[in-house]
């Protein structure tokens, strides 16, 4: 299982995903579910990945193939037109490589299951974020639903719908997604440190801050700290319960 949120600003957009794997409480291990690709000022590409490790890293391994091999390989994410089309060519990729591993008559077995998130913006039009589906189907973000998580979603989820607002600056965000992360980390297992982010801003065609916050982060343990005894403060503030007599 993993952790990943996608989110849409005002002034851009912002990446967060865990590093870890597991098969089995005694297997585990980390790898990079953030990838990027940049053409500077015609596009930047950001993609995040949830599901079979298997599955996903072939996933990347075939964008990032067809867009260094020859150009006789193509559909290449670097020459798509826009962001749609390159949601659609991920996932059909995504789809191919879980039918060639599912067993036969099968478009979407769990065993070799994924969903991706997929961010980014070509020159010319707005950035867009994306959540693409097992099946290769895909929503995108919009008012109504400005970020989008995959993996482990519903313990870090109360405070993205109570605290996100889309005029917050990066920083304020990047510090909204280290409580997410940390409530999930604190809940289940199969998430955890390191973090990787990235955050885009709008235009800029060239990727912002891109970083990875380690188990031994000084600011990401003042959160954790800090918002847990926000939490039990909180609570000892709430009026007390009496039973009826």
């Amino acid at each position: 299982m993993t952790y990943c949120v996608g989110m849409r600003l005002d002034r851009g957009l912002i990446f967060m995903a865990d590093t870890r794997t597991n098969a089995g409480i005694d297997n585990v291990s980390t790898a990079k579910k953030l990838h990027l690709w940049n053409v500077p000022g015609d596009r930047v590409i950001t993609l995040m990945t949830a599901g079979n490790l298997a599955t996903t890293q072939s996933v990347v391994s075939l964008l990032d193939e067809r867009a260094k091999a020859p150009p006789d390989r193509k559909p290449s994410i670097l020459e798509a037109p826009s962001m749609f089309q390159i949601a659609r060519e991920v996932g059909q990729t995504l789809k191919e490589v879980i039918q060639a591993n599912a067993m036969t008559g099968e478009s979407a077995d769990a065993t070799f299951g994924a969903t991706i998130i997929l961010g980014g913006q070509i020159k010319g039009a707005p950035p867009r974020l994306f959540l693409i589906y097992p099946e290769g189907n895909f929503i995108e973000a919009s008012d109504d639903n400005p970020f989008f998580q995959i993996g482990e979603t519903k313990y870090g989820k109360p405070i993205l719908v109570r605290a996100y607002d889309p005029a917050m600056k990066f920083e304020a965000s990047l510090k909204l997604l280290m409580v997410s992360f940390d409530s999930t980390i604190k809940s289940n297992l199969s998430v955890g440190l390191p973090l990787d982010y990235m955050t885009y801003d709008t235009d800029a065609l060239v990727p912002g801050h891109v970083g990875r916050i380690a188990a031994d982060n000084p600011y990401y343990a003042a959160v954790s700290n800090g918002w847990g005894e926000a939490l039990k403060a909180a609570f000892d503030h709430l009026p007390e319960f009496t039973f009826d007599p």
